[in-house]
């Protein structure tokens, strides 16, 4: 079987490791429709990419053996005619972690708020998970985000850089657990992240600036001589362009790079075992497990530098004027 978590994956391995199956059912296995095929030799694409590429299948618990722990659930394909092209707008596997990363983020910041305010009016202060979450919150907000957003106006952005990082900090969470995939491994959810982003940093740019946001655009120095403006513009104007498309694009490819090598390190450690058995378990899954943890500080790391990058573009292109 293709793993398509990395968990599970791991789980197997360890079986794997830990002996052969059994005579009985072993022979049971070999009896089974597909046999020759669920048998077959695992080469390092069968173990790693299942896992880091979209599908059409969501990983569920399910004991089938020492060897497979995992059970398969097809998700619905919702085919729509656009000008003659079949397009499946059906859920993926990553559509579906990420509508699980929101709503986890949606319950657990209104679950506490409402405990901060019943805490707030027994006893005066909040306390237990929501102080916790609100010291995070206003660590992120005053010490981290606020600096860069600038003064006036810039508390309007934080309920936005807020939620990149907790929804960001789920989808790279959702990939370390059991039957749990990353959605941030996908470029796609990372451009769109990006895309968002960047529409955000114009948009302020335009409320701040007003006619002033041309000259973001435009190389236009109004401390410069016409001689000079008349000779670098044509020059600097392409690289202002460009330097607004780059930003995103640097979002972009920081935070898929960073949650796909992990576990392609990871998967590619534990391919090792499924390539030569028990053999090289004894030092491939410390390894495997080493990163694993590592991966925890990761999510935590590329989560905050997304929403502390895109606090900077806003600060940034609402402080151009200056």
């Amino acid at each position: 079987m293709r793993y398509r978590s990395l968990s599970v994956a791991l789980f197997a391995a360890l079986a794997l490791a830990a002996g052969p199956l059994s005579g009985q059912e072993a022979e049971h296995r070999a009896q089974e429709p597909g046999a020759q095929l669920a048998h077959k030799t695992l080469g390092p694409a069968d173990i790693i990419m299942p896992h880091i590429t979209d599908s059409k299948h969501v990983e569920l618990p399910c004991w089938k053996g020492s060897a497979e722990w995992a059970c398969e659930m097809t998700l619905p394909t919702w085919n729509v005619n656009l000008g003659g092209r079949v397009v499946d707008f059906g859920p993926t596997k990553h559509v579906v972690f990420l509508f699980l990363s929101a709503l986890l983020v949606a319950l657990v910041v209104l679950l506490a708020a409402r405990a901060h305010v019943r805490s707030t009016q027994t006893i005066g202060r909040p306390r237990g998970f929501a102080a916790g979450l609100e010291a995070v919150i206003l660590y992120l907000r005053n010490e981290v985000f606020m600096p860069v957003l600038g003064g006036h106006g810039g508390e309007r952005f934080i309920p936005f850089v807020l939620s990149l990082f907790f929804f960001i900090l789920f989808c790279n969470l959702f990939g370390l657990i059991p039957y749990g995939s990353t959605p941030t491994g996908n470029v796609s959810v990372t451009l769109t992240l990006a895309l968002v982003t960047f529409v955000v940093v114009e948009i302020a740019g335009m409320r701040a600036l007003g006619r002033g946001y041309l000259g973001t655009i435009i190389y236009w120095p109004p401390d410069m001589s016409l001689p000079l403006k008349l000779l670098l513009s044509p020059i600097m104007t392409p690289v202002e362009i460009i330097g607004k498309f780059t930003k995103p694009f640097a979002l972009t490819i920081r935070l898929f790079a960073n949650m796909i090598a992990g576990h392609v390190i990871i998967l590619a450690l534990i391919g090792l075992i499924f390539l030569f058995g028990y053999a090289v378990a004894l030092a491939a899954i410390p390894m495997a497990l080493f990163i694993m943890f590592l991966e925890i500080l990761v999510a935590f790391i590329q989560a905050f530098v997304f929403a502390l990058l895109a606090a900077v573009f806003i600060g940034q292109i609402r402080a151009a004027h200056h």
